[in-house]
């Protein structure tokens, strides 16, 4: 029996928006960034390695059924690199089980370790911010090594899904969009992008911060305006395009 285990917060039986089709979603625990805005801090300390690859297995082999031909499993996060021994051995059986992958990351905490990029699917990457200073100010990490990982990304021409949430008063401006288009222009191979979403930020998180005793730099910041972020959504494709 394989003794690798990974610390995971929740499994959620059959997701409809971390991936195509309905999914397995794992949430790993453990994360080196802070974003202000993170709706899972509970995620951020790693924890005890509570579930081994055999039990995740068998989660999936139940709910296999239910993916479809789009479906499958999505890991995220917390950051699921931070667990890539794990995800690789647990990957190596779903590629048996021709179960769809994908990896949900901000892309921090790769360590020249290839080999689970190659064994994923899909890429859902997720943007932060795209200055050096915006970047440490939002999260408190260093863009250089979200960087570096799109470009790991575009040499082994992965597939990727881009997020970048929204913001009121940092990304809500059609000067950021013009930014965030030549951001995607310099260090993005378009040709292996297959969607790019923006996700209006939310408070749907916020009850966590209080539960959990964790200090909520934008317990004041109002909900993004959705109707604002799909017109800067269209105004951003137009410019991309």
């Amino acid at each position: 029996m394989n003794t690798c285990r990974a610390s995971i917060s929740n499994i959620e039986s059959l997701g409809a928006v971390d991936g195509p089709g309905l999914r397995t979603v794992l949430f790993f625990n453990g994360c080196h960034l802070r974003c202000k805005y993170c709706h899972n801090p509970e995620n951020w300390l790693r924890g005890k390695d509570n579930y081994n690859v055999e039990d995740i297995l068998e989660k999936i082999k139940r709910f296999k059924p239910y993916y479809g031909d789009d479906g499958g499993v999505t890991f995220s996060g917390g950051e699921p690199l931070l667990h890539a021994d794990f995800i690789k051995v647990l990957a190596v059986k779903l590629k048996e089980m021709h179960v769809h992958m994908a990896l949900d990351t901000a892309g921090i905490g790769l360590n020249e370790d290839l080999e689970l990029l190659k064994l994923m699917d899909l890429i859902i990457f997720d943007i932060k911010d795209i200055t050096k200073d915006g970047y440490q100010a939002l999260t408190g990490g260093n863009i250089e090594e979200s960087l570096k990982f799109i470009q790991i990304c575009n040499e082994l021409h992965k597939k990727l899904w881009v997020r970048l949430v929204i913001v009121p008063g940092i990304h809500d401006s059609y000067e950021y969009m013009d930014d965030l288009v030549k951001y995607f222009k310099k260090y993005f191979d378009l040709s292996n992008i297959e969607k790019i979403e923006f996700l209006p930020y939310h408070k749907l998180g916020t009850e966590k911060y209080e539960k959990y005793h964790i200090f909520n730099p934008y317990k004041d910041m109002p909900p993004m305006d959705e109707k604002r972020c799909e017109e800067l959504y269209d105004y951003f494709k137009k410019q991309l395009n």
